[in-house]
């Protein structure tokens, strides 16, 4: 197939704006797969509390990248920028277009652009690192990246503990900051790419989050959360829908108030989606009610031209 005609659509959001269904739909008109492009979603253990594809909706469109790993493998965005790159080869021999979907910027951004290529972190300092942070918990991560690279703290989710030890893990190991070592330069893809992210209006969104969260505990969260109590100090678990749980499953808060904090959480994280895929011009921004059918305008008229 001429390379030049190979194209990616990227479906962003925030949580609970409805990507999934939307990918789908677009799956099947184009008669493709989906790249799943949320690092939640990649952990076969967590499939309620982060709103992973259903077994219907898996059927319903070939998905890649979900439940693709166990919390405990050991992972990060580099092998996903090669592992994912690998599998949209694959799918170019036979495809035209392909969807990417998901709310994760790190993860889009390594597919789209490419990483910058840092060292593999040691596992001795690895190990440390994780030690330390059990003991003292993420401020001693947010206290050491801002002593050594405060650069990297001034732009950096300092609330996100895999972040901090990654950049802690290339400090340690290689003596210079992280910062002065990520170049951000693009790599080129040999497919072109266009990007969409849905907009919905926000108090809009937050009903849809608050109604999530209750039907995830429905689904059985709490069940879920259970199972994964005595692994909760492993980086996958420290997210949204799970550290609320293992807090109240510890005395610390009642059952109520985990699902309260699950809520507000739920919505900080998604105001935080908002304001990373502002910082690039490339994303058209449409409301939910409008974005498929711009799409569809959009890569219908290609389709004789695509195939």
């Amino acid at each position: 197939m001429n390379k030049s005609k190979r194209q990616l659509i990227v479906i962003a959001g925030p949580t609970a704006s409805g990507k999934t269904a939307l990918a789908i739909r677009l799956a099947q008109f184009f008669q493709t797969e989906i790249i799943s492009t949320d690092s939640r979603q990649f952990y076969r253990e967590m499939k309620i509390g982060t709103a992973a594809p259903s077994e219907e909706e898996l059927l319903a469109a070939p998905h890649h990248f979900i439940g693709n790993l166990s919390i405990h493998d050991y992972y990060n965005v580099s092998l996903y920028e090669q592992q994912a790159l690998e599998k949209l080869n694959q799918l170019f021999k036979n495809k035209s277009i392909a969807i990417a979907v998901g709310g994760s910027g790190m993860y889009i951004d390594a597919l789209c652009h490419g990483i910058d290529d840092l060292p593999n972190a040691d596992e001795n300092i690895r190990a440390n690192l994780i030690a330390e942070f059990e003991k003292q918990g993420i401020t001693f991560l947010q206290e050491e990246v801002k002593r050594l690279d405060p650069d990297f703290y001034s732009v950096v989710d300092s609330k996100n503990p895999k972040r901090l030890q990654r950049a802690l893990e290339v400090i340690y190991a290689t003596g210079k900051t992280y910062s002065s070592q990520r170049t951000q330069s693009k790599k080129i893809r040999d497919f072109e790419i266009q990007y969409f992210f849905i907009e919905p209006e926000r108090s809009s969104l937050y009903k849809r989050i608050d109604a999530r969260v209750d039907q995830m505990i429905e689904n059985g969260l709490i069940d879920e959360a259970k199972k994964l109590f005595e692994y909760r100090s492993l980086n996958a678990l420290n997210t949204v829908g799970y550290k609320e749980l293992f807090s109240f499953m510890e005395g610390k808060i009642s059952l109520d108030q985990a699902i309260i904090d699950i809520k507000t959480h739920s919505r900080r994280y998604a105001k935080r989606q908002f304001t990373w895929f502002k910082r690039f011009d490339e994303y058209q921004w449409h409301s939910p009610s409008e974005i498929e059918k711009i799409i569809l305008a959009q890569f219908s008229s290609k389709m004789d031209f695509l195939t």
